[in-house]
C-alpha cells in the first residue's frame, strides 16, 4: 500500500493584488478549492499555505497562482477556478493566456469578454468571419458575447447600426392571438436581448441610440424584404426558425455587415413536421468559405455552476438534438 505523504507548498500574492480578489467573498473561492483538491489552505495576509496529501496540495497551489494573475484582467469566480483545475489536470494552456482580456467594461464596471477555450474560439471566429453560427446549450454566452462584439463595433464606428432578431414566438410567429399592441405582443420575446444592452451600454443610450434607429430589436418577421447594410446583425433563438425563415434571414446580409446565428438545437419548439433552419444550414453551408460555425458545450456554461450539471445530465439521459436527421 502506497504511504500518502503530506507536503505544504507556500503563495505568496502578486503586489497589488487583494486577497479577497483570489479567495472571494467570505473564502468561497478558497473553500472551493479546498473542497476540489482535498487540501487546507490558510490565508496569513498576502501569503497563503496549502497542506495537502498526494498531487492535491501542487494542484491547489498552482490554481491560486493562476488566480492570482488572472484577478489582475478581471473579477475571478467559480467557473475559473473550476477551468483552471481542468486545464491544469488535461495539460492544457493556463486561463490566462487564453484570451480573457475584456471586450467591453460595462457602465457599473463589470468586465465582458470570453471566459473559456470554446468562447474565446467564438469570439475569434466573430472578428474574422463576416458570418458565424454558435451553437450550443443555455448558460455558454452564445448572445452574451455576440453582443457584446456588436456593441464593440458600433463603438469602433466598424458598423452604422445594431439588429438583433429573435423568432417573435416558439413554433411561429402568430402575434394576433396576444394580447396588447405590436410592441406588448413581441416585447416579452426580445426580453433577453433588451437585458444584455441594457447592461452593457446602459438602458439611457439604448434609448437614445434605439430612438435614432441606431439599434433595432425585432421580430425575424420584420427582416423579410430588406437588405441590411452597415450592420451587425444577430439572430438568436435561430433553432426555431424554420428553412425558409433561415434562408430569408441569411439573404438580408447587406455590404459592410457582419451576422452572428445563435441557437441550441435541443430545445427546438417548432411542430415535428417543420424542420429547424439551423439544424439543416449546418449541411447546407458547411462547405461555404468564409463562414464559421463554433460548438459550444457544458465546460463553456458560465452560469450557476448547477446549469453545468444539469447539461451534463441531460446529456447522460440521452436528449441530443429533437430531429438529428432533419
Amino acid at each position: 500500500m502506497t504511504e500518502r505523504v503530506s507536503r505544504e507548498f507556500r503563495v505568496r500574492l502578486p503586489e497589488g493584488v487583494e486577497a479577497v480578489s483570489v479567495l472571494g467573498h467570505a473564502d468561497e473561492l478558497l473553500r472551493l478549492v479546498e473542497q476540489e483538491c482535498a487540501v487546507r489552505i490558510i490565508a496569513r495576509g498576502h501569503d497563503l499555505v496549502v497542506r495537502g496529501e498526494g498531487r492535491g496540495a501542487e494542484e491547489a497551489a498552482r490554481v491560486l497562482r493562476e488566480l492570482s494573475v488572472l484577478s489582475r484582467q478581471r473579477p475571478v469566480d467559480a467557473q475559473d477556478v473550476r477551468e483552471t483545475l481542468r486545464r491544469l489536470r488535461e495539460g492544457g494552456a493556463p486561463l490566462t493566456s487564453a484570451g480573457t482580456s475584456a471586450l467591453l467594461v460595462t457602465p457599473s464596471g463589470k468586465p465582458i469578454g470570453p471566459r473559456t477555450p470554446g468562447q474565446t474560439q467564438y469570439v475569434e471566429a466573430m472578428r474574422a468571419h463576416d458570418l458565424v453560427f454558435a451553437i450550443g446549450p443555455a448558460g455558454t454566452g452564445k448572445t452574451y458575447l455576440a453582443v457584446a462584439m456588436a456593441v464593440m463595433a458600433l463603438r469602433d464606428r466598424r458598423v452604422q447600426r445594431l439588429i438583433l432578431v429573435r423568432p417573435a414566438v416558439e413554433a411561429g410567429e402568430h402575434l394576433g392571438f396576444l394580447p396588447g399592441d405590436l410592441t406588448a405582443k413581441v416585447d416579452p420575446y426580445l426580453r433577453p436581448l433588451y437585458d444584455a444592452l441594457y447592461e452593457m451600454m446602459g438602458p439611457e443610450r439604448f434609448q437614445r441610440l434605439s430612438e435614432r434607429d441606431i439599434i433595432e430589436v425585432a421580430p425575424l418577421a420584420f427582416m423579410r424584404g430588406r437588405t441590411l447594410n452597415d450592420s451587425f446583425i444577430i439572430l438568436d433563438e435561430a433553432q426555431n426558425t424554420t428553412h425558409e425563415q433561415m434562408k430569408m434571414f441569411l439573404t438580408r446580409l447587406g455590404f459592410g455587415s457582419k451576422a452572428v446565428v445563435t441557437g441550441d438545437i435541443t430545445q427546438i419548439d417548432l411542430p415535428r413536421e417543420r424542420p429547424s433552419g439551423l439544424v439543416g444550414v449546418q449541411t447546407i453551408l458547411r462547405d461555404v468559405e468564409g463562414i464559421a460555425f463554433v460548438h459550444l458545450n457544458e465546460r463553456d456554461v458560465v452560469r450557476h455552476d448547477l446549469v453545468q450539471k444539469i447539461v451534463k445530465a441531460y446529456e447522460r439521459y440521452g436528449e441530443g438534438p429533437r430531429r438529428p436527421d432533419a
